[in-house]
């Protein structure tokens, strides 16, 4: 299985050694998260420090940036790699789209279906120096000119991974995409029940193969040298399975386990602006549905468990004062859990 960590992104100094530390330890890939601070920065930076480790945003908030743009971040990014830039790609939830970043909101799986093929349809362009041409419903991109094409890479292309919740997104995902990101609320049965059939849908319409497909995470893991690390870890846990369980989007998730009632709960504190209590409302129970959870020793079988032979990948953050050594030890046991994912396929003749 391989293993995913998140890298600093407000001060950009603290980039290059956290993205070096992570290589060192084994780690497969550095990530930003698109919050508080640009997603796309803090990676450039990590690739001039590294040499092996996948680069990857999960995710960029796609519909606010039109596709050259985002086109243009990824190819510089993946050419300035050597190919080792992964670009992530969410929708987001309507009320951050025309609320947030001023956008009008579409149904989001055709629309992000559709900007999947432009960013493609741009790369191919660029690479062979061929006519732009694309067309679907939501995109129309016909001009490019030499002055605004940068060079070959004689790269693969650049992988495109989606985060999917619902129905609609998921089998997108597996139509046209090299990689599903599955939200942190995910539980094994949603992942098993939900996300893999539907995935195996879309890649039945497109003829794409599982072993090429990476499908990344469905939950947390929270981990520390002992139980009593472990359970002050799962705190900012449980504050982000409260504030995700109050999103009404993710009611599906809650209801496959009888917990709609927590999350009529949890969206009503939300909307009287009882933050600080939710995390509260996140019984044990609840906490090991969505996160494998268990000390050092243990941490491997916990993953196993939760997430083998369903994910491929998952996030792990080990706590600042991990040595260097232990984290290569546990990385290198969780890398041994056997995955379906053998690669991405991205050759330049694929659709």
């Amino acid at each position: 299985m391989r293993v995913f960590t998140a890298i600093p992104m407000a001060d950009w100094r603290q980039v290059g050694p956290a993205a070096r530390a992570a290589e060192d330890a084994g780690l497969d890939a550095v990530m930003t998260v698109e919050l508080g601070h640009d997603v796309f920065t803090p990676l450039a930076l990590a690739a001039l420090a590294t040499e092996r480790v996948e680069l990857t945003p999960s995710i960029a908030v796609a519909f606010p940036r039109s596709p050259t743009v985002t086109a243009s971040n990824a190819w510089d990014l993946h050419a300035n790699s050597a190919g080792r830039f992964v670009l992530g790609l969410g929708s987001q939830v309507k009320g951050h789209n025309e609320r947030r970043f001023g956008i009008e909101w579409t149904p989001p799986a055709p629309r992000l279906r559709d900007y999947v093929g432009a960013l493609r349809a741009l790369w191919r362009c660029w690479e062979t120096r061929g006519k732009l041409d694309y067309h679907s419903p939501h995109y129309t991109l016909t001009l490019m000119t030499p002055a605004f094409s940068p060079e070959p890479t004689g790269l693969p292309m650049v992988p495109v991974t989606i985060a999917a919740v619902g129905e609609a997104m998921l089998r997108v995902a597996g139509q046209v995409a090299d990689g599903a990101r599955l939200h942190p609320l995910c539980s094994r049965r949603y992942l098993e029940q939900v996300c893999l059939p539907r995935i195996a849908e879309g890649m039945a319409r497109s003829g794409r193969i599982r072993e090429r497909f990476d499908v990344h995470g469905g939950g947390f893991v929270v981990t520390g040298p002992d139980e009593a690390a472990v359970a002050r870890a799962s705190v900012r846990v449980r504050e982000r399975i409260a504030f995700y369980g109050s999103t009404r989007t993710y009611l599906p998730i809650l209801a496959l386990h009888g917990l709609e009632e927590l999350g009529l709960k949890l969206h009503t504190m939300s909307v009287r602006g009882r933050w600080q209590e939710m995390a509260a409302a996140i019984p044990d129970e609840v906490l090991h549905i969505f996160a494998a959870c268990a000390p050092y020793d243990g941490l491997a079988a916990a993953v196993a468990a939760r997430f083998g032979g369903a994910a491929d990948s998952i996030d792990l953050n080990f706590p600042p004062d991990a040595p260097i050594g232990l984290q290569r030890e546990l990385v290198a046991d969780i890398r041994r859990i056997p995955h379906r994912f053998t690669g991405f396929d991205t050759n330049w003749a694929a659709p």
